[in-house]
């Protein structure tokens, strides 16, 4: 199958923003690590959010995406902010480099604190790596450095990424991927299917594997029909790996919501919202059951479908652990004559 599947700048920016905050320890030790060796991780971590909005305000220098502020402490205790600047597109932007810049000297200006300013580049252009800014006329000069990391060079590293146990190093082969199988749908599906199956593999922690689940669902999306065969195939892997049950479950309980507030918006009403997302929930957790009994047991009768419809949020919840022990439709059947 060859489609030109649309990946908007958004479809790039959002999952980012999320994953940064979920593992922003990990994020810099994965792309900057001498920078993380001089932090004292145990005081933990904060996001400006406001300081960054204040300053963005002020600074309209281009488009910016997916920045983060983070308050830190160095080892010998001194107070340091870390400005990450993400740069999610696929054409370079003359003004990033002063974009940089004016960031630095408008937050070390108003808080007075040492900046250290950084950034990933995941744009597809392998020669575009903006490290500096630079302004000089009539003797007076200002020459402005900072660190970039390119997601690109990563694909020359592809055994690195995959011996690695860093979440972001997952993070970095699901953004390539997304960006290289735009336009082969097969291609696009087998390695969703590829980057999913390692999750369970590396010996990430559940929150870590439900927050990269959600990477993967969102940045390497598909077009309906990849997705049900996608999804059908996953039905497999919760199968093979247990842990897989309890987080991919939640994913899908995350986009019931989402579509039951759409449907709930849609009807109006403060009422519809709150029944949409029960429903929402009700149909995607139905839905997963179904598709896991039909991979162990095989074609489900119309008596047994019609059991499950009415099965409660709570029961459907129950089966999702209890049909691991299924061996034939007999079994199915025997507990839904006794617990649905």
């Amino acid at each position: 199958m060859s489609v030109r599947l649309m990946t908007s700048r958004q479809d790039f920016d959002n999952p980012w923003k999320d994953i940064l905050e979920a593992h922003f320890p990990a994020c810099i030790a994965f792309f900057f690590p001498d920078i993380y060796a001089r932090i004292d991780w145990s005081r933990g971590h904060e996001f400006l959010t406001t300081e960054l909005q204040q300053i963005s305000r002020d600074a309209e220098v281009g488009k910016r995406w997916a920045d983060k502020l983070v308050k830190l402490w160095q080892l010998d205790g001194e107070e340091t902010w870390i400005l990450l600047h993400l740069e999610v597109q696929s054409q370079p932007e003359s003004a990033f480099p002063e974009r940089m810049f004016v960031y630095f000297y408008r937050l070390r200006d108003r808080y007075h604190v040492p900046i250290i300013s950084l950034a990933i580049l995941s744009d597809e252009r392998p020669n575009w790596r903006p490290q500096e800014f630079e302004f000089e006329q009539w003797g007076c000069r200002v020459r402005f450095e900072f660190p970039i990391v390119k997601l690109l060079d990563y694909e020359q590293r592809w055994e690195e990424l995959e011996r690695s146990s860093n979440p972001f190093a997952m993070v970095v082969m699901a953004h390539l991927k997304a960006q290289a199988t735009r336009n082969d749908i097969d291609q696009r599906k087998q390695w969703k299917l590829n980057l999913t199956r390692q999750l369970g593999q590396k010996g990430y922690s559940r929150a870590e594997i439900v927050s990269l689940y959600r990477f993967i669902e969102w940045i390497v999306n598909l077009p309906p029909e990849a997705e049900l065969e996608y999804q059908t195939e996953l039905a497999q892997l919760q199968e093979e790996t247990m842990p897989y049950l309890s987080a991919i479950e939640r994913t899908a309980q995350q986009r019931g919501i989402e579509q039951g507030i759409e449907q709930g918006i849609e009807q109006g009403i403060e009422q519809g919202i709150e029944q949409g997302i029960e429903q929402g929930i009700q149909r995607e957790r139905r839905s997963l059951v179904q598709r896991q009994l039909t991979r162990k047991l095989g074609e489900l009768t119309a008596d047994v479908l019609t059991q499950l419809n009415a099965l409660s949020s709570t029961q459907l919840e129950d089966l999702s652990e209890a049909l691991l022990d299924f061996g034939r439709l007999e079994d199915l059947q025997a507990w839904l004559n006794t617990s649905g």
